[in-house]
């Protein structure tokens, strides 16, 4: 398995990054566009790319289709930093993330199967179809339990420098340990970065090593993705590059096409079932399927003996550095012109942060005063400071909500959302404790419902009708 070096020491810490600062929560809302781009999606865009290097290049079609595997993974690194300084909605990044995220392990999973296919110089779509399920869930569990049990040790741990030792075992280790049993390394490592983000993070970390932790696997996948675009110069000649131009053309337009016929043909379907993404969007996903490291990772792994490997290397370096450059420049004129970065600069935001801020540190004095830390003098005039520019804070969030109409009713829908899921959760704890039985707890949690959904309009138009 000696071809395998290049990924078994790239491909964890490239994942565990990305995985490890996504929260479930805000997952949840994406979850089903996430899926589908990252299954259908990669299998068309697999397909669409592999089809049509066969066609035009005269590749045998399995090997054609590793091709297409290797770069139907997405990575948006790029874009992502383009999003957060252009302020763009926080969902359309989870979903980009999240589809980059994902994508990257069934990319990896169908990349193995087709090599696999290759070998055998045939490819039985059922055992295909069978290896993958297999794949992805047994590696997804050994992740998720590799995690669960991570989370559990870095709770009796306060110390930065163990638990990034800790969680970089963990990223390699689920990743060998799901290999060795003939499962998704990919997955797991997947699985095992979301539980450790989700759980380990929040139940067993200090907030001094969250920051180290996050800073650590920041500069690990930066470092990966340069040593990665070195090893594939290398490898590269640039008079393959030249030579088989049109052949590099020729790929990078079919997998254009394909993450066009892939955004535009699953997202509508996926709209039907969750919350709508906007067209507008639809356009900067399209243009934000970059290719990158994990495409990188992928074709140097492939075996030195493997038929048409440099042409293959040629051409996947040519998408990667066309995809990063050309759309890279080109991305946020493009969220300028459909106007969808918010200028997150506004008072509003200012204010709503700076009351987050003062809170924050109100309940920092509060708890430096319970331990005696400060004297009652010091802390009665650290008190009068902070409620005053508290006062200023508020102020200021009052006054923007008045004359905008749609900040008050999204703030009100999400303030809504937030209170009938504790009102819930508290039905259902009374039903644990035996308080009430289950039959009156359900009629309960119907009863609380319409007085949190179904009232999102009526009020929004009285209160309206007052301001003006």
């Amino acid at each position: 398995m000696a071809h395998h070096s290049h990924s078994n020491i790239f491909l964890p810490a490239l994942l565990f990054e990305g995985s490890v600062k996504i929260r479930f929560r805000q997952l949840r809302e994406s979850l089903v566009p996430i899926c589908l781009l990252a299954t259908v999606g990669v299998l068309t865009a697999t397909l669409i790319a592999g089809f049509a290097v066969y066609w035009s290049l005269r590749i045998p079609i399995l090997i054609a289709l590793v091709f297409g595997a290797i770069v139907s993974a997405t990575d948006p690194i790029s874009v992502l930093a383009i999003f957060k300084d252009m302020a763009v909605d926080k969902k359309l990044s989870i979903t980009v993330e999240g589809e980059s995220l994902f994508n990257d392990g069934t990319a990896v999973v169908f990349y193995g199967i087709l090599i696999g296919a290759v070998a055998n110089s045939r490819l039985g779509i059922i055992t295909g179809i069978r290896d993958f399920v297999m794949d992805v869930s047994g590696g997804a569990a050994v992740g998720a339990v590799l995690g669960y049990i991570f989370s559990k040790v870095t709770q009796q741990i306060d110390d930065p420098e163990i638990e990034i030792t800790l969680t970089t075992i963990l990223a390699y280790g689920s990743y060998l340990l799901a290999q060795f049993l003939h499962l998704s390394g990919v997955i797991a490592t997947v699985a095992a970065g979301l539980m450790i983000g989700n759980v380990g993070v929040h139940t067993g970390m200090s907030w001094r090593t969250r920051v180290a932790l996050w800073s650590f696997w920041e500069y690990a996948a930066f470092l990966i993705n340069s040593i990665l675009f070195l090893l594939i110069g290398l490898q590269v000649r640039i008079g393959d590059l030249i030579h088989i131009w049109h052949a590099t053309l020729v790929t990078i337009a079919a997998v254009l096409v394909g993450r066009a016929l892939t955004v535009y043909g699953i997202v509508p379907i996926s709209n039907l079932f969750s919350a709508k993404i906007p067209f507008r969007w639809q356009h900067v996903m399209v243009r934000g399927g970059m290719r990158g490291a994990l495409s990188l990772a992928l074709v140097l792994s492939i075996p030195r003996d493997f038929p048409y490997r440099d042409q293959l290397l040629t051409m996947t370096f040519g998408v990667v550095a066309f995809t990063i450059v050309v759309q890279g420049i080109t991305m946020k004129p493009l969220i300028r012109l459909l106007g969808i970065g918010k200028n997150n600069e506004d008072d509003y935001s200012r204010a709503r942060v700076r009351q987050a801020a003062v809170t924050s540190a109100l309940s920092e004095l509060e708890s430096m005063a319970n331990k005696h830390q400060v004297s009652r003098a010091v802390q009665a005039q650290l008190r009068h400071e902070l409620d005053g520019r508290m006062d200023d804070a508020n102020r200021a969030v009052d006054s923007t909500l008045e004359g905008n109409q749609d900040r008050f009713s999204e703030e009100l829908q999400l303030a809504r959302k937030r209170l009938g899921t504790a009102e819930k959760s508290a039905i259902e704890h009374a039903l644990q404790e035996g308080w009430v039985s289950a039959h009156t707890a359900s009629q309960m949690i119907k009863d609380t419902e319409p007085s949190y959904e179904g009232r999102q309009a009526t009020p929004l138009k009285s209160t309206s009708t007052e301001k003006h």
